[in-house]
């Protein structure tokens, strides 16, 4: 409502309290709507009714074109949900008489109902301390990849540690035969964005490598990754992947229940682009448990469109991938491979968390015996 003009005659009321108003939407001033539909007598009485309200203005454009009517406001849920943030409307052939009428809001399903995964899964106490072993054992497994990085070694050998350490715990390493990815991690290097096969070239010095674990455990899985440096790293490379770092952990900082979604590709894009990097658009978190991946979704970008907030008992990954040139991605031809579309390096980090009644669990996080590779945690 910023900008707001002023309503020129008292005797109107808000359109949300009834009081007297003295404000008027400039939005419908410029589509000159009935003033009575626009007039508000506060800031925050505009900002209550919005989500609402802005209805109005996509049905005057309609109306424009002359389909509004004939259509019924139904179609504004076609074209929220199909067409997308654009009033335009699209061109369809009916075939009959029948038109979309007013959809009614979504009905909710009892908690004590199981759901599929499309639905927000809360942990009963049982899958949560499943979820925490399964996590430990991730930890520990990338732990044990991570003090064998140096100069010399190839990304299959480090599979192969990160293999057997998995196995030797008991647990199955869940990208092996994931949609046919052939290894048991996946290994990102220099300018590989995510999903990188781990394959005979030997990791070179001043190279950095993101190695991303994952296992199956009791029936649940455990996600996380770091990205570590090959010997002398340059300047930039530190910086990016520092960078990449703080972007996690201030994303997890404002974890807790009534949270949006929405909010944590905010705050990393908020700190990325304040170093000069910037954010991929084309992954991003997910919900984890039972399923490998489901929902929800956690973008890592700004004006993200995630929906829902945060509730006790959810279990899902922020996992941000910051790149030192443009956000653009593109795939190898092996269909796996992502990655920058500059050729600039490109950096991640990744934690399965745990939302609690009062904030949030790292179940992935660092261990008193996990290896001191980052020189930004050190005493």
């Amino acid at each position: 409502m910023a900008g707001g003009s002023d309503v020129a005659e008292a005797a109107l009321s808000c359109a949300l309290c009834g009081k007297p108003a003295h404000l008027q939407c400039p939005k419908c001033v410029d589509l000159k709507l009935p003033r009575e539909d626009a007039a508000f007598c506060t800031q925050e009485c505009f900002k209550a009714s919005w989500s609402s309200h802005k209805s109005v203005h996509l049905k005057a454009k309609l109306c424009t074109l002359g389909t509004a009517e004939t259509l019924g406001d139904g179609w504004l849920y076609c074209l929220k949900k199909g067409q997308g943030r654009t009033p335009k409307l699209p061109h369809f052939d009916w075939t009959g008489t029948l038109r979309p009428y007013p959809i009614s809001s979504m009905r909710t399903v009892p908690s004590h109902i199981d759901q599929p995964d499309w639905a927000i899964d809360i942990k009963s106490p049982e899958q949560i301390e499943r979820m925490r072993e399964t996590c430990r054992i991730a930890r520990e497994v990338l732990d044990a990849a991570a003090r064998v990085v140096r100069p010399g070694v190839t990304t299959d050998e480090i599979d192969r540690v990160v293999h057997e350490a998995t196995i030797s715990a008991g647990a199955y390493p869940s990208p092996l035969n994931y949609h046919f990815f052939p290894k048991s991690c996946c290994m990102s290097v220099n300018e590989i964005i995510c999903h990188g096969i781990p394959d005979a070239r030997k990791l070179e010095d001043g190279d950095i490598v993101n190695i991303d674990i994952s296992v199956y455990y009791k029936g649940v899985h455990g996600d996380l990754n770091e990205t570590f440096f090959v010997g002398n790293v340059d300047e930039t490379s530190k910086q990016l992947v520092q960078c990449t770092y703080e972007c996690l952990q201030k994303a997890i900082s404002i974890v807790k229940p009534g949270v949006r979604f929405r909010e944590i590709g905010e705050v990393i894009n908020r700190h990325s682009s304040m170093s000069g990097f910037s954010v991929v658009k084309s992954y991003c978190g997910h919900g984890i448990g039972e399923l490998f991946h489901c929902a929800p979704n956690i973008p890592h970008y700004g004006r993200n469109k995630a929906v829902g907030v945060m509730k006790a008992g959810q279990t899902f990954t922020i996992e941000p991938m910051i790149n030192a040139g443009v956000c653009r991605d593109r795939m190898w031809p092996d269909g796996w491979t992502a990655v920058t579309a500059d050729g600039k390096r490109s950096a991640q980090f990744e934690h399965t968390l745990l939302v609690t009644e009062s904030g949030v669990e790292v179940l992935t996080a660092r261990l008193p015996s996990s290896p001191d590779v980052f020189p930004w945690l050190k005493p």
